[in-house]
């Protein structure tokens, strides 16, 4: 029984089989087909657009049609991605767009500006090379794919119409030879016909396999020439990532004001009218004054140890004057379930590589505290190349997940806008593997 691992989903046919039949075999066939001709008249276009521009830029007429030239061939880019989009299910975002630099004045830029930009524009350029390019490929699949595919399925069906040639053709079969002198052979015997049909089944069966590995590379010519480039993917990434470091450090803050108005801040403010309430009892009750201070005293060290809790949610000194080893093996101390820690690390990290990761283990083992009903738990941390490596298991029950809303997805968006991954093993029943990784940064 095969299983179909990018669906997800069990057939009874192999893949081989199944091929010629599928929906993606014939929609990538029929981008193949397509192409020539729109890559004939984007070849056409390009070519003659480029060199009457060219020959022409001694005279001002040059550059507004090379501009248009440009401009064309990014209107091209939105055809292909289109097709590339709705025949070979290729999800590609689309290119910066042309950016002109506004006047001075704050005024909408000019047909000068306009131009300017097409002309620095990499995106442009690189639409401009895909309809040169295209082209020859495009010939190339076009006349391989259907050769291939029309060949395959008139042998494989020669039984069925190979009465048609004495019928019609005056032939008994197809012919393989003949000459002048009236030698000829022809595939008109069961044997030959049961042959015939066996070679194009195989052709049937090996052609789809041909199509798409012709599609694969139209779709490496998509995304490399008409999508965004890497710099804009790049600088896309670092916006998103800085949205969420701004989005996590507003969250941190909300919560330490909350926690110092709702713990600290409410219990020095009651200490400090029981200790007025104390200095008025001073001469006419001094016993009750001074139980008063004695508790007042209870409620100071209280405070002072929510304050250095807090303090150590911040960041830990013990993490600022240790490391990451020590800071948590004192973390592991405080969790509700046994945990073992394992440091092999000979340097210490970035502080700041460091800190996340400290609170990215002090979030998974609150997450264990809570949810995993585990009985022990333990924490490897490791360098791995350029990277800093974190292990937390548990053998509690398991199915955890980066579900919207749940503390791992913000966890993973965290380490996701520093280029960290989060990896989650965590089938029903348990035990759940949770594997982190920093980028190795020394310390300055």
């Amino acid at each position: 029984m095969a299983i179909d691992h990018a669906a997800g989903t069990r057939h009874r046919v192999p893949a081989v089989l199944r091929a010629p039949l599928e929906g993606r075999t014939w929609r990538e066939f029929l981008y193949l087909l397509t192409s020539l001709p729109i890559a004939a008249v984007a070849f056409s276009f390009a070519i003659a657009l480029t060199a009457a521009g060219v020959g022409t830029l001694v005279t001002f007429v040059g550059v507004p049609l090379l501009a248009a030239t440009l401009a064309a061939a990014r209107g091209l880019g939105v055809l292909e991605r289109a097709r590339a989009r709705g025949l070979l299910r290729l999800e590609i975002a689309e290119p910066e767009p042309v950016r002109p630099r506004r006047r001075r004045d704050g005024r909408p830029a000019g047909p000068m500006a306009w131009v300017g930009a097409l002309f620095k524009s990499g995106t442009s350029w690189r639409h401009l090379l895909y309809a040169v390019v295209h082209f020859p490929w495009a010939l190339f699949t076009f006349v391989l794919s259907l050769v291939l595919w029309s060949v395959g399925w008139s042998l494989f069906l020669y039984p069925a119409w190979q009465w048609t040639l004495p019928a019609y053709a005056h032939q008994p079969g197809i012919q393989l030879y003949g000459d002048s002198n009236g030698h000829s052979f022809h595939l008109d015997s069961s044997f030959e016909i049961g042959l015939t049909c066996a070679i194009g089944l195989v052709l049937v069966l090996f052609t789809p396999w041909v199509i798409r590995g012709l599609a694969h590379v139209d779709r490496l010519l998509v995304r490399g020439l008409l999508g965004p480039s890497r710099l804009a993917e790049r600088v896309w990434e670092l916006e998103e990532d800085r949205g969420v470091v701004v989005d996590t450090a507003a969250a941190d803050l909300r919560r330490i004001e909350r926690d110092l108005h709702d713990g600290a801040q409410a219990r020095l403010v009651s200490l400090a009218m029981e200790l007025g309430l104390a200095k008025e009892l001073v001469e006419r009750d001094p016993e009750k004054a001074a139980r008063m201070v004695d508790e007042a005293h209870g409620e100071v060290k209280i405070a002072l140890q929510e304050l250095r809790d807090l303090a150590r949610g911040i960041h830990p000194a013990i993490l600022t004057d240790r490391g990451l080893g020590p800071a948590l093996a004192s973390l592991a101390g405080r969790c509700t379930v046994p945990v073992t820690t394992e440091v092999d690390l000979d340097s210490r990290p970035a502080p700041a590589i460091e800190g996340i990761a400290y609170f990215t283990v002090s979030e998974l083992l609150q997450n264990i505290s809570k949810h995993s009903r585990a009985r022990s738990a333990q924490v490897d941390v490791w360098r791995s190349g350029d990277r800093l490596m974190l292990r937390v298991w548990d053998d509690g029950r398991g199915g955890a997940g980066t579900t919207s809303g749940s503390g791992l997805a913000g966890l993973a968006e965290r380490l996701d806008s520093v280029d960290g991954l989060l990896a989650i093993d965590s089938p029903a029943g348990g035990p759940t593997t949770v594997t982190a990784g920093l980028p190795w940064r020394a310390r300055g």
